[in-house]
């Protein structure tokens, strides 16, 4: 006949096995090496050696020759950045969270913004563009959250793209000048190289042989 004691002894042993605590939860003071180690890696953006002038939120758009309309672009933060060394001056904007790059190019004397058929928060503007990683004719449309901030960026661009073209005449002012002075400074030069000519004592062969060309 069996013992009626040895399920009860089980069961009593099950529950105080199920009441220790398990082999995972142990503080064993042992400390684990992460099986990657990670490196602080510096990123660059091209942006190092440039001032921001002008930074603002907005939605761009690119038009699609092949399709005939306005695509989006992306939404993100349009800056104008001055180069410290260069003084050159270019447009960048880049995509939230992803930071890609829709627009990259500079901003050069030709270059005007017009408002966008009468909506006072967009306006277009055509340039050379290289944010694709080659340089393409890109039509673009940029629309910001106020009429504040698209009249901020109309002017600004038009105050850089005067100041570029006073320099750009101011320039060629200066080369016409030099290249002036240059022919001015030649045409001297050879004129004194002729009196000179005419005004040195002739050689005794120079005689013989004007002497003989007079006979």
């Amino acid at each position: 006949m069996a013992s009626t004691t040895e399920p009860t002894v089980l069961k009593k042993e099950e529950e105080e096995e199920d009441e220790k605590p398990l082999a995972d939860d142990e503080d064993t003071g042992a400390q684990i090496a992460p099986i990657v180690q990670l490196q602080e890696i510096a990123v660059t953006t091209g942006e190092e050696n440039e001032d921001i002038i002008l930074d603002l939120k907005s939605k761009l758009y690119r038009f699609d020759k092949e399709a005939n309309q306005w695509k989006e672009r992306g939404v993100g933060t349009v800056k104008l950045l001055k180069h410290k060394e260069t003084g050159k001056v270019r447009l960048v904007m880049r995509q939230n969270k992803t930071l890609k790059i829709c627009a990259n190019h500079l901003v050069l004397p030709t270059m005007t913004v017009q408002e966008h058929h009468g909506n006072e928060k967009s306006c277009v503007w055509h340039a050379a563009d290289f944010a694709d990683g080659e340089l393409k004719e890109e039509n673009f449309c940029i629309r910001f959250p106020s009429i504040e901030n698209c009249k901020s960026f109309k002017d600004k661009i038009e105050e850089i793209t005067e100041s570029l073209a006073k320099s750009s005449g101011e320039s060629e002012e200066g080369t016409t000048a030099a290249n002036l002075i240059e022919k001015l400074t030649v045409e001297e030069k050879d004129t004194e190289e002729k009196i000179e000519a005419k005004e040195a004592p002739l050689s005794s062969d120079e005689k013989k042989e004007k002497s003989s060309d007079e006979k």
